[in-house]
């Protein structure tokens, strides 16, 4: 058995889906477990019905007809009008209109889990349903009854025993029924049978999960990139694709940001040696990445860069030493909160935290820690990691840049950077002519 995870992108109209389609017919007398994710951009879409009822604008019905129409309009090209699925998806779509019709709710994270698992759950009907038209016989299985989590809505926590009982007892017999069975990405459920998300763009840990949960024989994320890269092709010219990856090397590289694989999606695969495959539904026949076990460690400079970085620069109230208790008072807090600490760097009195910037969830950490710690905020900055850094490739990623917070670790360097707005390029350029 394999597990085949398709993004948003590869979904995002009626031609890629059967682009996908034409993909997995390739793998007819195989059986897979096949992740989806919401079409195109339909997750920043929800998330505008979202704010809207959060802030009570009077646009989120509007909004979320948008969302519907835009999916009835993929169906009308993919079925006929008396075909099941628009009862199916008519449906599914009532669920997220009962969260509209009641007040908001004061947790956000949980009324935001409720309403944009409806991308996934919409997607995947229509996928499974267009497979069973073409031939290709496909369960539907609901991703929630599955994966287990703890009750941290927009960052649910893996309960990994309930988990794999699950997938043991409701998605193996699916396999046994049928050679395909189609899920979603992103989403999973509390005991109360609330549902949650595994955190933005969690697709490929949900992929993962199912791969260790069913022992699958590989895993395939299909992207419309040829494979991994030693950097983003959006970013920086002449990128190189990287043929096979050590897992440790994936690791490294999703941790800080490589946007190609979400950053918890190779431990469960390398607790069982699975086999991680990176190719481009676009040449669905190229041999992309390969990402496992044995793979020599030689690879040319890799370049990770993550935006919306934040430091918080702590200190003590009282000017005391910043003490073993104090750190694990503060890494404790940024636990509960979820607050993924990037880099960090203390001196007697202070201690320095770099960290994605998400706004609330970094001023309900200052707010909780207020009684002991005083805290400035510097925002809009850029986490910049090379692996198998060369002095070059340091000079040119520094142009243009103002270090404030550098690291070298062996073969790997990290720098918290923010860019020289325009006019003062022009002095540094000037003084440099001079000097």
């Amino acid at each position: 058995m394999k597990v085949f995870k398709f993004g948003g992108a590869s979904l995002r109209d009626a031609a890629n889906v059967k682009n996908v389609a034409s993909i997995l017919q390739t793998y007819s007398n195989e059986s897979l477990i096949v992740v989806v994710s919401a079409m195109g951009k339909t997750t920043n879409a929800l998330e505008a019905v979202i704010n809207a009822h959060a802030n009570q604008s009077g646009e989120a019905n509007k909004l979320y007809e948008a969302f519907k129409a835009s999916h009835y309009a993929i169906m009308q090209e993919l079925f006929e009008e008396s075909d099941p699925v628009f009862t199916d998806i008519n449906d599914t779509l009532v669920e997220g209109e009962w969260v509209l019709e009641e007040a908001p709710n004061d947790n956000y994270d949980y009324m935001y889990d409720q309403l944009v698992c409806m991308g996934e759950l919409v997607s995947s009907k229509i996928v499974s349903a267009y497979l069973n038209k073409i031939g290709l016989p496909t369960s539907w299985l609901d991703a929630r009854d599955v994966v287990a989590t703890d009750n941290m809505f927009r960052e649910g926590w893996v309960i990994w025993d309930k988990t794999k009982a699950n997938a043991q007892s409701v998605a193996a017999p699916m396999l046994e029924k049928t050679k395909f069975v189609i899920t979603q990405g992103f989403i999973g459920s509390t005991s109360e049978n609330f549902t949650t998300t595994l955190g933005r763009e969690g697709s490929d840990y949900s992929a993962a999960i199912f791969s260790h949960c069913l022992d699958a024989e590989s895993m395939t994320i299909w992207k419309d990139v040829p494979g991994v890269l030693n950097a983003d092709p959006r970013i920086f010219d002449n990128t190189i694709k990287l043929d096979r990856l050590s897992y440790k090397e994936a690791i490294e590289m999703t941790y800080y940001g490589a946007q190609v694989i979400h950053p918890k999606t190779i431990k469960p695969l390398q607790n069982k040696n699975i086999p991680l495959f990176v190719k481009s539904f676009l040449d669905p026949k190229a041999p992309g990445t390969e990402i496992s076990s044995d793979v020599d460690d030689l690879y040319p400079p890799i370049i990770v860069v993550e935006k919306n970085q934040a430091l918080m620069h702590i200190s003590t109230l009282d000017y005391s030493f910043v003490a073993e208790h104090h750190m694990a008072r503060l890494f404790g807090m940024a636990a509960d909160l979820r607050i993924f600490v990037n880099m960090m760097q203390n001196t007697a009195v202070s201690f320095t935290l770099c960290v994605p910037y998400v706004e609330e969830r970094v001023e309900a950490f200052i707010e909780r820690i207020s009684d002991e710690f005083k805290v400035k905020v510097e925002s809009g900055l850029e986490l910049i990691t090379i692996r198998h850094y060369t002095e070059e490739t340091i000079a040119s990623l520094k142009k243009n840049k103002i270090v404030l917070f550098e690291e070298r670790i062996r073969n790997m360097l990290h720098m918290v950077v923010k860019n020289i707005p325009l006019i003062e390029r022009k002095e540094v350029e000037i003084a440099g002519s001079k000097a």
